[in-house]
């Protein structure tokens, strides 16, 4: 058996569709499961254990029509026997019913392209994302409940981590990690997530005062290189991490006593890992985004601004539990 799923988004999206992945395998054991994603995202199915192979197709972009026949040529030869959409674009449904694909499973939203669907499941938009995906597995005459997402890490990119905690001076579970910026993605498009480096500098500060040796350590990738650099400049002698791929960087996550970040990938990164987080949400719902559970705690802005997060807010929710 093949199975597709057409997952639209960026890392986070994917990291949440895990569960229903998985559950898709346990079912289907000797199923191969594919999945067509953008090129930004392609990077999480380093850390699955379910999918064999990713399709890249940029779900956003303006695709020519060569584009589509591209893709839809890729899943003819394939063959596959069961799809699953996560996307709501009227063509998808239209794409999969030219396939072939026998089986076609997309949410019933009212738009005009389901019915080129064999069957579609209640869009319901007011529940945690993973949870939502998983709706689509009903589809299937699936009822498993949703699990907490699970993650499998090469063995070299645990090693790349204990190398790096030596070289910070880190034990295990003895580091608090910050995670202060967000996607360009998130920029381009005028969404605030990102919360301000003087902001984060008074909760290092309180930290270092009252946890004088506890190591604090600030995640950096390519696209929050400025802010933590503005960090650095605010807290002398402050480490910083650079992982260089999101195995390296689910095991330093997995390391640390507690992640501080905001609404981003490495915020889903860390409940995957299981360590404590509290994330900051500016405009967007953390009850959309966060699964209930004692080790996991969001912030909303009271005014849907980051920067109206006050940091006695978060050190009240750190030291208070």
């Amino acid at each position: 058996m093949r199975i597709l799923a057409l997952v639209p988004g960026g890392i986070g999206d994917q990291i949440l569709f895990f569960p229903t992945l998985d559950d898709l395998k346990a079912t289907y054991p000797n199923a191969q499961i594919d999945v067509v994603v953008e090129p930004r995202a392609k990077a999480a199915y380093r850390i699955s254990k379910s999918v064999s192979d990713t399709i890249l197709f940029d779900f956003k972009g303006s695709n020519s029509l060569s584009d589509w026949s591209n893709l839809l040529g890729v899943l003819r030869d394939r063959e596959y026997d069961i799809a699953l959409s996560l996307g709501q674009r009227r063509g998808i449904g239209f794409l999969l019913w030219l396939s072939g694909i026998s089986t076609r499973i997309g949410y019933g939203s009212g738009a005009s392209g389901e019915k080129f669907f064999t069957k579609t499941v209640p869009l319901n938009c007011d529940q945690y994302a993973a949870a939502m995906y998983h709706d689509l597995l009903k589809g299937l005459g699936i009822n498993r409940p949703l699990s907490e997402v699970a993650i499998s890490v090469p063995a070299k990119d645990l090693e790349w981590s204990d190398v790096e905690r030596k070289r910070l001076g880190l034990r295990d579970g003895g580091y608090v990690l910050i995670h202060p910026g967000a996607s360009q993605l998130s920029e381009r498009k005028g969404i605030d997530k990102i919360y301000p480096a003087q902001s984060w500098q008074k909760i290092i500060q309180d930290f270092q005062q009252k946890q004088p040796d506890l190591p604090i350590v600030l995640l950096k990738g390519e696209e929050d290189a400025a802010i933590v650099s503005e960090i650095v400049a605010l807290c002398p002698g402050i480490k910083s991490t650079s992982p260089e791929n999101i195995g390296q960087l689910v095991s330093m996550v997995a390391g640390a006593s507690l992640m501080l970040c905001t609404d981003s990938a490495p915020m889903h990164v860390a409940i995957a890992a299981q360590t404590f987080t509290l994330a900051l949400f500016g405009a967007t719902d953390p009850e959309t985004l966060l699964p209930k559970s004692d080790r996991v705690s969001g912030i909303k802005s009271p005014t849907g601004k980051m920067a109206d997060i006050s940091p006695q807010m978060v050190l009240d929710r750190v030291w208070g539990g």
